[in-house]
């Protein structure tokens, strides 16, 4: 009769088996995650290198929605393109760059493992975010509504509404069929 031992044995090193178990597989993905923020922190971008990005990821936003302003999705097809993509800087228009320069702020901020840009202006005096640094990449997130190009009045005076209704004050009618409380009434009350 065997013994139990000699039914049981394996031929796997200790480390090995702790490699296989469940607390190896934690071990070596905490030591994973804790090699890619060491590395995270080593390479994210400089602030000039996101100044720069960001103006020329700005301008390739503006460059294209000049003439179409495209939905969330066209933007994000954009900013994946921009990453890999610099601005043409003979086809941008100068008059819409210096507005960009004059009505908005770019601010960049500094984290542990990645660095942020915001774009500050009248529109958003708390900023939005518009790009983020990590792993020596810029990738933007901006879109064409997250900054002011162009600054004009919204009334003339203050005595007038900033919205005017486009509604016309006709009378449009009447809908026998529909009543302030419709409901059906209980016959026994």
């Amino acid at each position: 009769m065997a013994t139990i031992d000699s039914n049981y044995r394996t031929n796997e090193s200790m480390g090995k088996m702790f490699m296989h178990s469940c607390l190896g597989k934690l071990v070596i993905l905490i030591a994973v995650i804790i090699v890619l923020l060491i590395i995270a922190m080593m390479t994210k971008p400089s602030e000039q290198e996101m100044q720069a990005e960001m103006a020329d990821n700005i301008m390739q936003c503006i460059e294209a929605n000049d003439s179409i302003e495209g939905d969330k999705i066209d933007d994000y097809v954009n900013n994946i393109g921009n990453v890999f993509t610099t601005t043409d800087t003979t086809q941008v228009n100068k008059d819409l760059r210096e507005a960009f320069r004059q009505l908005n702020k770019v601010e960049i901020y500094n984290h542990l493992f990645y660095r942020t840009a915001y774009i500050l202006n009248n529109l958003h005096p708390e900023g939005t975010r518009a790009g983020v640094g990590i792993f020596g990449l810029v990738i933007p997130t901006v879109t064409y509504k997250d900054f002011l190009l162009r600054v004009g009045p919204m009334h003339k005076g203050y005595d007038q509404k900033l919205i005017r209704t486009t509604v016309p004050d006709t009378d449009l009618g009447t809908n026998p069929n529909i009543q302030e409380f419709h409901y059906k009434r209980n016959p026994d009350d």
